[in-house]
C-alpha cells in the first residue's frame, strides 16, 4: 500500500479528447491487424512471401502475386502501419500529458511489445516456421508470439484507459490493492490464449472431417502431437473462466465498476458460445476470426476491469469511489 502524498492534478495532466480517441483507435486497429494475422495462419499464407523479411519474395513491388502472397504482404503492410501508429501514440502521450501520468508508462510498454511482435514475426518467417511446419519449435515461437500479442493489447488498452480516467491516473496519487486475484485471472487467460493458438494450428494442419472424428483424433496415439493436446484449450478455458467470474463478482461490489464487470461476464458467455460453434462447425475461417475477436474483447475488457480494481486513488476502497 502506498503512503505517498496524492499528486496534484493540473490541467496539463488531463489529455485532450482527440488524444483519448486516437488511443482507442490505435487499440482497435491493432485488434484488426491481429485478426488478419489469424487469417494468414488459417489460409496457410504464412509462406506467401517465401523466407524473405521484411521484403516479400525479395521484392517491394510484387509482379503477378499469388493469393497467399497478397494475404501475407497485406498483413506485413498493416503491421507496419500499426507500428507507426504506436510510435505516434507514444509521442502524443508524452506531449499531451504531465509527468508521472500512468499512460506514459503504458505507452512505452506498447512500443516495446509491438517491436517484439515484429521480431517474433520475422523469426517465424526467416526460420521457416510457417505453412505446414508442425515442429515443437514452431509451437514455442507461436506461444511466445501470442503471449506478446496479448501483452501488447493490454498495454494499449491501459494507455487508452489511463488517458480516459477521471481519477487515479498519476503516479503518487494511486495505490495498488487486490493484485493477487487480478494477476491470477489475467495469467489464466493468457494460458488459455496460448493453448487456443496451438489448437487453431492443429485444426489448420490436421482438419477433421466431422466432430466425432475430431474427438477420436484428440485421444488417438496415432495422431500428431498438436492434435493430441488440442483438448487442453477447452479444459483450461473453463478453469480460467472461474477466475474471470471471480473478478467480475469482485468488481460488481462497486457501483462504478458494475457495468464494466457485467460487460466482461457477457463477453465471456458469448466467447464460450463462439467456441462451441467453432468446434461444432469444424473451425471454418469465419468462426475462427469471430472466436479470436471475442477472445481479444474479453481480454481487453478484463485488463481494464483489473486496472480499475487494483490501481485506485489513494484512500479509496473497491466500493467507496470510482476512477
Amino acid at each position: 500500500m502506498s503512503l505517498a502524498t496524492p499528486a496534484v492534478v493540473t490541467p496539463a495532466a488531463t489529455p485532450s479528447r482527440a488524444l483519448r480517441g486516437y488511443a482507442w483507435g490505435v487499440l482497435a486497429y491493432n485488434v484488426a491487424v491481429i485478426l488478419w494475422g489469424a487469417a494468414v495462419r488459417a489460409t496457410g499464407s504464412g509462406n506467401g512471401c517465401g523466407d524473405h523479411w521484411p521484403l516479400c519474395n525479395g521484392e517491394i513491388i510484387q509482379q503477378h502475386p499469388q493469393i497467399t502472397t497478397i494475404i501475407e504482404y497485406a498483413h506485413r503492410a498493416t503491421s507496419g502501419i500499426a507500428l507507426l501508429a504506436v510510435i505516434g501514440l507514444l509521442a502524443w502521450v508524452f506531449l499531451g500529458t504531465a509527468k508521472r501520468h500512468l499512460a506514459r508508462a503504458a505507452a512505452v510498454a506498447s512500443l516495446i511489445f509491438i517491436l517484439n511482435e515484429a521480431i517474433l514475426g520475422a523469426l517465424l518467417v526467416l526460420l521457416g516456421m510457417t505453412a505446414q511446419n508442425e515442429s515443437p519449435a514452431r509451437a514455442v515461437y507461436l506461444s511466445l508470439h501470442l503471449t506478446n500479442t496479448m501483452l501488447m493489447l493490454a498495454a494499449l488498452g491501459l494507455t487508452a484507459h489511463f488517458l480516459s480516467r477521471g481519477r487515479g491516473f498519476m503516479r503518487g496519487s494511486v495505490e495498488m490493492r487486490g493484485t493477487g486475484l487480478a494477476a491470477t485471472g489475467l495469467i489464466a487467460v493468457i494460458v488459455t490464449g496460448v493453448t487456443g493458438s496451438l489448437a487453431a494450428l492443429a485444426d489448420t494442419l490436421h482438419p477433421a472431417t466431422s466432430l466425432a472424428a475430431a474427438l477420436v483424433q484428440d485421444f488417438s496415439a496415432k495422431s500428431n502431437w498438436l492434435v493430441r493436446i488440442r483438448w487442453f484449450h477447452p479444459a483450461i478455458s473453463l478453469i480460467a473462466g472461474v477466475f474471470v467470474l471471480a473478478l467480475v463478482v469482485y468488481g460488481a461490489r462497486s457501483a462504478m465498476n458494475r457495468r464494466l464487470a457485467a460487460g466482461v461476464a457477457v463477453l465471456l458467455i458469448l466467447q464460450y458460445a463462439l467456441g462451441v460453434a467453432d468446434l461444432t462447425l469444424l473451425t471454418p475461417l469465419t468462426m475462427q476470426i469471430l472466436h479470436l475477436l471475442g477472445a481479444d474483447l474479453v481480454w481487453i475488457a478484463l485488463v481494464i476491469l483489473a486496472a480499475r480494481l487494483t490501481v485506485r486513488p489513494i484512500g479509496c476502497t473497491a466500493g467507496s469511489c470510482g476512477s
